[in-house]
């Protein structure tokens, strides 16, 4: 009887074999009672997972954008990444993060308390008491962040700048005479492979730290297989579900305190520096970049020498 309540509002994957309805357990209990069945919203439940179905949710793996040499790509960085870690070379995950909003807004998630906490009704940046820019930076082999978090937009000047704050602040220090850095990032924002000012930014630090960095692009639309994005950006946002980010203290305070269950850390700090909007490189400043394109996929694989 209750596979015929079903029938109607069904759907599922014919290759799993998993099945999900819209009708919650109660209403089921309740066409069930009608029928002379006795039954509670509880032992429904029950049967349904007997039956394989399941709460599911939507989840966002469908990519619109699928470049032909996705896959290859793929293959590439997990190879160079590979072969720096063995080689004992740094190797850092980068992407900005979801600009956030200073006030008094609400923030997805929920925390336990005694009493809701009243917050702003619209989202309206006029109400804001400025934006937060967080630029993270994550160390793959020892499983820390490094988030710069900006007040003004994310151009190229202030990728390379919190890049630089990572090696003066961490880097160097971890990878001691270390002559090679890999970057693993997407093709947006301020470090797009396209952008000449951040490859200009690039020579700028290849050159003041002698080191031989070379870049690796996910293909447009894969950025959510960047691991900072599952290693780093999920665990913050997690770390502050629910809580409303009403200054860069918080915010700072927040991401300085996220943890996980493998030992993740994270250092956070604060750039009050106004970036332009457009940076103008010039013929002589392009020149200059010693650019040399990979061998595979140059339009996302780059090394800049000092």
């Amino acid at each position: 009887m209750l596979k015929e309540l079903l029938k109607d509002s069904t759907a599922g994957d014919p290759m799993g074999g998993l099945r999900w309805t819209h009708k919650t357990t109660r209403n089921l209990a309740a066409a069930l009672n009608r029928r002379g069945v006795a039954i509670g919203h509880v032992t429904v439940g029950r049967l349904l997972h007997e039956m394989k179905y399941s709460l599911r949710t939507n989840r966002k793996r469908l990519a619109k954008t699928n470049d032909p040499d996705r896959d290859q790509q793929f293959r590439l960085l997990a190879r160079r990444r590979r072969r720096f870690q063995r080689e004992k070379w740094p190797v850092i995950s980068i992407d900005c993060k979801k600009k956030e909003l200073l006030g008094n807004f609400k923030n997805s998630g929920s925390t336990w308390r005694r009493h809701a906490r009243d917050v702003f009704d619209h989202d309206f940046p006029s109400w804001a008491d400025g934006r937060a820019i967080p630029l993270g930076i994550y160390d793959i082999e020892h499983n820390e962040g490094f988030v710069v978090v900006g007040i003004s937009r994310e151009t190229s000047t202030f990728v390379i700048k919190a890049v630089r704050s990572w090696w003066m602040a961490v880097g160097r220090h971890k990878y001691k005479g270390a002559e090679r850095l890999l970057i693993e990032c997407d093709c947006g924002g301020g470090n797009g492979p396209r952008i000449w000012a951040w490859k200009v930014g690039l020579q700028r630090l290849a050159d003041e730290f002698g080191l031989t960095i070379t870049v690796g692009h996910f293909p447009p639309g894969a950025s959510k297989w960047n691991l900072i994005e599952h290693r780093m950006f999920s665990l913050i946002s997690a770390n502050w579900a629910g809580e409303p980010l009403i200054s860069y203290e918080v915010v700072l305070k927040y991401i300085r305190t996220t943890r996980s269950t493998t030992g993740f850390r994270c250092r956070a700090t604060l750039d009050k520096s106004c970036y332009p909007k457009k940076t103008l490189v010039t013929d002589e400043q392009k020149d200059a970049v010693q650019l040399i394109p990979n061998r595979v996929l140059p339009k996302w694989n780059y090394t800049v020498r000092p």
